[in-house]
């Protein structure tokens, strides 16, 4: 599915992260793949409320939390600088799709990371 959203079409996600040689690309294509299918989902599903957009949020989230183990690989992890990125785009998606009160840290309750 296409996204149809103009924000989110406009977006480039993980931007600061790619411009640090510390963040290994190939993994940061997965990470951007993640959010674009979340945003893929929202548009889908299109979440009536907080709690049907948590349950898509988290499942992008546990996602994530499988990434860690090639952020490691590459010699790299998601710590403070990734952490607080990919929990910016998480907001930014919420918002984008009509949800700007979601809770920052509900987006991502399941992470590991």
């Amino acid at each position: 599915m296409a996204i149809t959203n103009q924000q989110v079409m406009a977006r480039t996600f993980l931007q600061p992260l790619y411009a640090d040689p510390y963040f290994p690309d190939h993994v940061l294509d997965k990470g951007t793949a993640i959010l674009v299918r979340l945003c893929e989902r929202i548009e889908a599903d299109k979440p009536a409320d907080l709690a049907a957009l948590y349950a898509l949020t988290w499942a992008a989230t546990e996602e994530f939390n499988l990434l860690e183990a090639e952020f490691d690989a590459a010699g790299s992890e998601i710590e403070t600088v990734a952490r607080e990125e990919i929990a910016e785009d998480f907001c930014f998606v919420a918002a984008a799709y009509g949800f700007a009160d979601a809770d920052a840290e509900e987006l991502i309750a399941p992470r590991e990371w």
